[in-house]
């Protein structure tokens, strides 16, 4: 059982739907409703006095819709979208949208979405401020916080960091997940050793003893192509005429 709680509002102009939802909340145990309304103005006067963690959202409402709402809400605000409409999915996306409901939708299909809503908030609740990773004297190694626990990860066994919104994911040899970190890539960076490690794009710290194949702008690492960005390229092919035999 997840040691957190979510605050939610429901968004719905269909009354039905609204209750249907309330009644998926309510027996959800790691949610707490605070409110529900019948229209974005009026969850959006509410979260001005009480932010909450999350919206259940509709997307087609009169005066201001879902997708248009959801690029008001404050940044630690994250959504759930609830619409009837399948052709919103794309927008969804470019908004970060926690999931996408489509309905009808039972308490299976909503259950799911609410759990990547917990997953993502015992991550980021659990690192209430950043905490820096704790690197060997020997560089051989880092401490890293995920999910309340301390893991010691072998700087050998990494293959890249990859940023996210709020979170870093390390993808370690023979390891197919990635785990996750709350902490941006600026500050990995500065602890990282920088004779093993290099930035190459924005969301992107590489092993550098691991690049199996260089081709034109881009790094093959265990099959992951990951592009090389103007900001860092010269840098990068500084470090390749270093270590190459022409």
């Amino acid at each position: 059982m997840s040691s957190i709680k979510i605050t939610c509002v429901i968004v719905d102009d269909e009354p039905m739907a609204l209750n249907l939802v309330e009644s998926y909340v309510e027996k959800t145990p790691f949610l707490t409703l605070k409110k529900k309304c019948n229209n974005a103005i009026e969850a959006m006067e509410f979260i001005k006095q009480e932010p909450v963690d999350l919206l259940f959202l509709d997307i087609q409402m009169p005066d201001l819709t879902g997708i248009e709402f959801s690029k008001m809400l404050p940044k630690g605000t994250r959504v759930i979208f609830t619409t009837a409409f399948d052709q919103y999915a794309l927008e969804g996306i470019k908004v970060e949208a926690i999931d996408y409901l489509l309905k009808p939708f039972d308490y299976a299909e909503f259950l799911a979405a609410a759990n990547k809503a917990n997953t993502y908030f015992e991550l980021v609740k659990g690192n209430n401020k950043p905490q820096p990773s704790i690197v060997s004297e020997e560089k051989e190694f880092l401490f890293v916080k995920s999910e309340y626990k301390q893991l010691r990860i072998k700087l050998a066994d990494v293959l890249y960091f990859e940023g996210l919104k709020d979170y870093i994911k390390i993808w370690l040899k023979d390891n197919p997940k990635p785990i996750l970190t709350l902490m941006s890539l600026k500050s990995l960076q500065e602890e990282l050793p920088e004779a093993y490690f290099m930035r190459v794009h924005r969301s992107f710290i590489v092993s550098l003893k691991n690049i199996e194949v260089i081709e034109r702008s881009q790094i093959i690492i265990n099959n992951k192509r990951i592009t090389i960005s103007e900001q860092y390229k010269p840098k990068f092919l500084e470090f390749v005429n270093n270590n190459s035999l022409t």
